[in-house]
C-alpha cells in the first residue's frame, strides 16, 4: 500500500479514536462509504495501527491504592480481588491478602496483637507455617464472653502461634466487665497485667472492624444498659478491638468504654505496623470511621470497598 493510502487510513482511525467522530460523519466528509469506513477502521487494528487497550479497573488497583493512601494518609493499601460483592466472598478475598502480607512481613522477634471474629480466622487459617524466631502473639481484647455467635477467640491464637512457631498469650477475661471497679482490680493482677502490658507493646496489631446493628456479636455480648442501648444505636456506626466508635472515629459511651478489656484506641494508633482488614458493604461506614480516626496505617480490602472509599 502506498504512503499516501496509509497517511489516509491513519487520518480516518484518528477521526474515529481520537476525536470521537462516527463513521457516518467520516464518510460524508471523506467521499467514502460508510461500509468502506469500517472496513479501513478493521484493517487498521489488523495491522496494528491502532491498538485498543481495554483496562479494567478491579483487576489494576496500583492507582486505586495510591490514591487511597493519600487521601487517608495511609502507609500502605492492599485491594484484593474478590470475584462478586457477596460479604463472604469478599471476607475469603481479604483474608488471602492479608495472609500473604503477614507471611511476607512478619520477622524475628516480633510482637503480634490479635483480635478475635470469622475475619481473624480466615487469615489465621491461611497462613503458611514460617520458622521465624522470638516471635509472641498476644490478644488485644478480652475474648471470654457469652455470645450467640463463635469469636474463634483460643483457635485464633492458637492457630497464629503455630503458624510462626511463636509463643502465644491468652488473655482470659471478658470483653466486658460488669463495673469499672472489678475491671481494675483484676488488672493488678500480675498475670493479667503482664498480658496487657505486651499487648499495648505489640508492634504489630491485625484487626478488623465490626459493623454495628441489632444483630452484632459485640451487641450481644455484656450487660448493656437500655441507656447505653439507645446512645449506640443513635450513634455507633461499628467497633474497633470492642471499642464502639460513631462516624468520626471517636468513642460513643466512655462509660462503656472504661469496662471494655483491652487495648484501648490510643495504645492501638501507637503501634507501628496498624493492619485492618475489612470488606463488604455491611462495614463501610466501620471502615470509613476507622480510617477517619486514623486507627490504621495499613488497609487490606477488596475492590469495592475501595470504590466506596475513593
Amino acid at each position: 500500500m502506498d504512503k499516501a493510502k496509509v497517511e489516509q487510513y491513519i487520518q480516518i482511525a484518528q477521526r474515529y479514536y481520537e476525536q470521537n467522530q462516527t463513521q457516518d460523519q467520516i464518510a460524508q466528509d471523506m467521499g467514502l462509504s460508510r461500509p468502506s469506513v469500517s472496513r479501513i477502521l478493521q484493517y487498521c487494528k489488523d495491522k496494528n495501527i491502532v491498538q485498543v487497550k481495554v483496562v479494567n479497573p478491579f483487576v489494576n488497583f496500583e492507582d486505586s491504592e495510591r490514591l487511597l493512601e493519600q487521601k487517608y494518609k495511609l502507609r500502605k493499601v492492599l485491594i484484593a480481588k474478590s470475584p462478586s460483592d457477596n460479604d463472604m466472598v469478599i471476607m475469603q478475598s481479604i483474608s488471602a491478602k492479608a495472609a500473604s502480607y503477614l507471611n511476607d512481613s512478619v520477622c524475628n522477634s516480633d510482637v503480634i496483637g490479635v483480635c478475635w471474629g470469622r475475619t481473624l480466622y480466615t487469615i489465621a487459617k491461611l497462613l503458611t507455617p514460617r520458622m521465624v524466631k522470638g516471635v509472641k502473639v498476644v490478644q488485644l481484647k478480652g475474648g471470654v464472653s457469652y455470645s450467640l455467635y463463635n469469636t474463634h477467640a483460643k483457635e485464633i491464637l492458637d492457630t497464629f502461634t503455630q503458624k510462626f512457631n511463636a509463643l502465644g498469650y491468652y488473655l482470659p477475661l471478658p470483653t466486658f466487665f460488669s463495673d469499672l471497679k472489678t475491671k481494675q482490680i483484676v488488672e493488678k493482677d500480675p498475670f493479667v497485667n503482664d498480658i496487657l502490658e505486651l499487648g499495648r507493646t505489640a508492634n504489630i496489631a491485625i484487626f478488623t472492624v465490626g459493623a454495628f446493628n441489632a444483630d452484632s456479636v459485640i451487641f450481644n455480648l455484656s450487660n448493656i444498659s437500655a441507656r447505653q442501648r439507645r446512645i449506640l444505636e443513635r450513634e455507633a456506626v461499628g467497633d474497633i478491638v470492642s471499642r464502639l466508635i460513631n462516624s468520626s472515629g471517636k468513642i460513643c459511651s466512655k462509660e462503656l468504654d472504661e469496662r471494655t478489656n483491652g487495648i484501648n484506641l490510643d495504645e492501638l494508633k501507637a503501634k507501628s505496623q496498624r493492619i485492618l482488614v475489612a470488606g463488604g458493604s455491611d462495614k463501610w461506614p466501620a471502615i470509613k470511621a476507622a480510617l477517619a480516626g486514623g486507627y490504621a496505617n495499613i488497609l487490606i480490602t477488596d475492590q469495592f470497598t475501595a470504590h466506596f472509599l475513593l
